[in-house]
């Protein structure tokens, strides 16, 4: 049985295809498109994961859409109505995108697959978010919990499942919601909603949390585990210009301008900045706040998750959490959800956000409705598509690059040599990650022991603000040695970079640039069984420098998705400052041909 699941319209469009109820392929659009958190109707992803499995659009057998078109637009009008005239502009702008399109799903899905409206099914979005966490974990049963911006109507909802059965007993309504929240302070200080949220993380820890009680005025939390926000603080349920009202910023002062250089006397000025500014302790003061608020809206963010990861696990009993949707990508509250929550096992699903509603569609489809039985565990996260040697090779041999074509062992040692030598390399190894992380197959790597690579890669290679932490690789089997997390590596967030734990402070010095200026690092658990290869990079770099670890960040330069094909690949690789590119076998380095 062939079930294509779809999710779009919102951000983060992507299609999956599950053959007999094991996933096949996966596929944001943007890696196709180039738009970044692409939310347009996934054709190129569709087209890809039905090319992986070898059959045309007209052997599928579902369909299935990851949320209920009718039931958001019911939601959307019901609150522009109730704020009218103050949300005449929302109410206008909702009504011309949804008439025009989003509504019509299985109009638009029959005309462009030619697939028949009585194999097209819905499910609704957290739904989707719940079934994308539980179908792919390992466990039998678990608590279930997502919590995200908004679906149709819910923002967040707790619950449990068994076997095939997911049972969401309760939900919050918007527009209480902790990913608005969220975002509104994402906004705030300056940064791009659904697209920022990384930031304020990384952000925070070069603050402090003055500001926390001020935060807790916006919202308050109830013994059930539930939360309401004060509406008379937000606007994004009536604006569509900013999320924040007049009283917002009486409370925290003038949003930080999306265009200003953010930096503190702790982030530092990297040099892509140009000249420091002649006032630059009175900005880096100013700064100093936006820094303390980032702090603040961190930390009761976790003490909100942390709220209903507690709830949900008194109320159902279940020592197992499922997590989905996409405050899920809040790593460091995923990590004290299993410190502090009395959760034994965390399974969060690889692309929490709206693209993991697409998996989740197919998969609830699959197993709730149709009553197929579980076979399928999400054990990694590559699902995307892979290039050949023989296609890499035609593409470098097309375009007059000169490269050298190495036997495994003796790629490893190269690589291995180059980092150690201080070098930054693109790695680029068969299929791309599912989800917002690089995990080895489009990463951009380098010595985790040079403290200056910190700033190297971002000013030199990312272009990105310098506050920016980079992830770990680690050999699992060795991550006890250098982080503070008694067992993470047991823990499948882990692999999928979804949890932030402390870094010895032993190890400080050994891994200097990948510990960020709090003494954590956001880990990636790398397991030989399902990466052999970028395994075998780390192992081997573990036998030269005596430190399994190696810095990874994605291979894509700021503002762009994570790179795709080949060209792709060489193109970032030559706008970027890296000095070396790994293709599947072959080694690109810079020089005069290359330049």
């Amino acid at each position: 049985m062939n079930v294509l699941g779809i999710s779009c319209f919102f951000h983060d469009a992507a299609a999956a295809l599950l053959q007999d109820g094991v996933l096949v392929a996966a596929a944001e659009e943007e890696r196709f498109t180039r738009k970044k958190h692409d939310f347009g109707f996934p054709i190129r992803a569709i087209e890809y994961v039905l090319a992986s499995a070898g059959i045309p659009a007209g052997e599928l057998d579902y369909v299935v859409f990851f949320e209920k078109p009718f039931l958001k637009f019911e939601r959307i009008l019901m609150t522009s109505l109730q704020m009218f005239p103050r949300a005449l502009r929302v109410f206008r702008e909702a009504t011309l995108t949804w008439l025009l399109d989003k509504l019509w799903v299985s109009a638009l899905i029959t005309e462009r697959l030619g697939v028949s409206r009585d194999r097209i099914l819905f499910s609704e979005h957290h739904m989707s978010h719940a079934a994308s966490a539980f179908f792919c974990s390992p466990f039998e049963d678990a608590a279930i919990l997502t919590i995200d911006g908004v679906g149709e109507w819910a923002t967040a909802t707790m619950g449990a499942a068994r076997g095939n059965e997911i049972r969401l007993t309760r939900e919050i309504r918007f527009p209480h919601s902790i990913g608005l929240l969220y975002s509104t302070f994402t906004a705030f200080l300056g940064f791009e909603v659904n697209e920022g949220e990384y930031k304020v993380m990384g952000m925070a820890p070069y603050g402090r949390p003055r500001y926390v009680d001020d935060v807790r005025k916006l919202m308050r939390m109830f013994p059930d585990g539930s939360f309401s926000l004060d509406m008379d603080y937000f606007a994004f349920h009536r604006s569509t210009r900013a999320p924040y009202s007049r009283k917002f910023l009486e409370l925290f002062g003038a949003p930080r301008p999306p265009e200003a250089k953010f930096f503190t006397e702790a982030s530092g000025y990297p040099a892509y900045f140009g000249d420091k500014p002649p006032d630059y302790s009175g900005q880096a003061r100013r700064n100093q706040h936006y820094a303390d608020l980032a702090a603040s809206i961190q930390t009761v963010t976790e003490e909100m998750i942390l709220h209903m990861a507690r709830a949900v696990r008194r109320e159902t009993g279940l020592p197992r959490l499922c997590l989905a949707g996409g405050v899920g990508l809040n790593s460091v509250a995923n990590w004290k959800i299993l410190r502090e929550a009395g959760v034994e096992e965390l399974y969060v699903h690889p692309a929490a956000g709206d693209s993991g509603g697409a998996v989740g569609a197919a998969l609830y489809a699959y197993h709730s409705l149709l009553g197929q039985p579980r076979k399928f565990v999400m054990e990694h996260a590559f699902w995307g598509q892979a290039y050949t040697e023989g296609e890499v090779r035609r593409f470098l041999d097309g375009e007059g690059i000169r490269y050298e074509q190495l036997a495994d062992d003796r790629l490893i040692d190269r690589t291995v040599q180059a980092l150690t030598d201080g070098e930054v390399v693109g790695w680029f190894q068969e299929r791309f990650e599912w989800g917002p992380r690089a995990l080895g197959h489009r990463s951009i790597l380098a010595d985790p022991r040079r403290p200056e690579m910190k700033d190297i890669v971002n000013t030199k290679i990312k272009f990105r603000e310098p506050y920016r932490p980079f992830a770990p690789s680690v050999l699992a089997e060795r991550v006890h040695e250098y982080f503070d997390a008694p067992g993470v590596e047991r823990q499948y967030p882990a692999r999928f970079m979804l949890l932030v734990v402390d870094v010895k402070p032993s190890k400080y010095d050994a891994i200097p640039a990948v510990t960020h200026v709090d003494g954590t690092g956001r880990l990636q658990a790398v397991i030989r069984e399902f990466d052999p290869r970028y395994y075998g990079l780390i192992e081997r770099f573990a036998q030269a420098t005596g430190v399994p670890v190696i810095l990874n960040t994605s291979f894509n330069l700021r503002g762009a998705p994570i790179v795709n094909t080949p060209r792709e690949a060489y193109s970032t690789f030559m706008q970027s400052g890296m000095d070396a590119l790994v293709l599947g076998n072959c080694l690109i380095r810079k020089d005069a041909t290359n330049a």
